[in-house]
């Protein structure tokens, strides 16, 4: 099933349960899709890999507003949380990631391949240097953090 099925689907189910925050994130996804095949340089069709690529770019966004708001404390929380929820709710339709251990390991080798250790001037050659060659599979900005904690030492 395509995931614009699933989603169609989904959607049916969640306006039937009257799950609000289900249903308006898929519908937050269906108008970033319909917003993304009405630009200038689409072609094609909206399959999955285009379907994945909008909810891959919508929860990155959502994710960094989550942390934001996070940062702001019981203001945010309620924000927080529902961006939170859309971000683990959209996520079944991306490709997993490396996790934090998995992640490290690679940044060790990629420091140790390039003979950078201790060198915190040389984070953006060892970031550039895994998203080159792992970037699927890696969370850009777990790498960076991680990249910056071995070369400072920490």
């Amino acid at each position: 099933m395509s995931i614009q099925q699933e989603l169609s689907d989904e959607l049916k189910d969640a306006m039937r349960a009257q799950d609000k925050p289900r249903r308006d994130v898929i519908r937050q996804v269906q108008t970033e899709v319909a917003t993304a095949r009405s630009q200038p340089d689409f072609e094609g069709e909206a399959n999955d890999a285009f379907y994945q690529k909008v909810i891959a770019s919508y929860v990155k966004k959502m994710d960094k507003s989550r942390a934001e708001y996070e940062d702001v404390g019981e203001r945010g929380a309620e924000m927080a949380a529902k961006l939170a929820f859309e971000v683990e709710y959209l996520s079944r339709w991306l490709p997993q990631k490396l996790g934090e251990a998995e992640t490290r390991a690679l940044v060790s080798e990629a420091i140790a391949e390039l003979g950078v250790a201790g060198d915190e001037k040389a984070a953006g050659r060892v970031t550039g240097h895994l998203m080159k060659s792992h970037g699927k599979d890696l969370d850009g900005g777990l790498v960076n953090r991680l990249v910056r904690e071995e070369l400072s030492g920490g």
